[in-house]
């Protein structure tokens, strides 16, 4: 069921913030999951040149797909969400007056990315209906970062066999030789590894890290369905120089939608 509310001009305890250098604006709760640079990252491993319809699974307020819509002009996007106070949040990022020139290339679905065959279906995600999916998944074991917060607990903590269930339903909704991109843990890597087998191919992989002496924070997985080459590792992101204090001019463009992650 789609998302049609937008919140009350009043509505307490959320931020409009601007991203793209203020070429998109998001509402989002002050106190939940708030989108940085993780959702930048994600949206720019898709390629510059899409034109296609994108589903964003765990949209959150939607900043990953605006900001693949606002990079890429000829693109749509479904944003997925399945908490119904986060798809509300979504419904008003779009119907923000900021985002008009965007607005009309995107819905909200609120809908659980981990329903399979007939239900997932029914909540409004069809078979081969899309031509990329990026998601950034909950990812912190429930240990990490313990938080009495509802809203930041469900986007943030990860549940037991949540990446084959995620990408799972990617390869359902994909159409063939349709793209996935993922954001995660390096930690991770096998379980989304083992999750894309037989499944997407043509894998790329590509390590972020804050400075050029720490070790990786984030990687970014990027495969296409159907496809049978191997996994190649790509030139790492580093966030910010030796300081740790600029961000590098390939952080800034990617952080504000001039360059894309993987170079095309």
């Amino acid at each position: 069921m789609a998302a049609s509310t937008a919140l009350a001009p009043d509505t307490p305890a959320h931020t409009v913030d601007a991203f793209h250098r203020g070429r998109f604006w998001l509402v989002q709760p002050r106190q939940g999951h708030r989108a940085g640079m993780d959702a930048m990252m994600l949206a720019a491993a898709v390629p510059s040149g899409f034109s296609g319809r994108l589903a964003d699974f765990g949209a959150g307020a939607g900043a990953a797909a605006l900001a693949v819509l606002s990079r890429c002009p000829e693109a749509r996007a479904v944003l997925v969400e399945r908490s119904a106070e986060m798809a509300d949040f979504a419904a008003a990022t779009l119907a923000h007056p900021g985002n008009a020139h965007l607005g009309d290339r995107a819905s909200v679905l609120t809908a659980d990315v981990t329903l399979a065959g007939k239900a997932r279906a029914e909540a409004g995600l069809a078979d081969n209906s899309f031509d990329f999916v990026i998601m950034n998944p909950p990812f912190n074991g429930a240990q990490d970062r313990a938080t009495p917060n509802a809203l930041r607990r469900e986007a943030h903590v990860i549940e037991d066999g949540l990446f084959e269930r995620w990408i799972r339903s990617a390869a359902a909704v994909v159409k063939p030789r349709g793209g996935l991109a993922v954001i995660a843990r390096p930690e991770q890597l096998v379980a989304i590894l083992d999750a894309i087998e037989g499944r997407f191919g043509d894998a790329e992989m590509l390590c972020v890290h804050p400075r050029p002496d720490a070790a990786a924070i984030r990687i970014v997985v990027r495969a296409v369905l159907g496809a049978r080459g191997k996994l190649s590792i790509r030139p790492p992101l580093t966030l910010h120089g030796p300081s740790g204090n600029e961000p590098t001019e390939r952080t800034e463009m990617i952080n504000n939608g001039l360059a894309s992650l993987f170079g095309n």
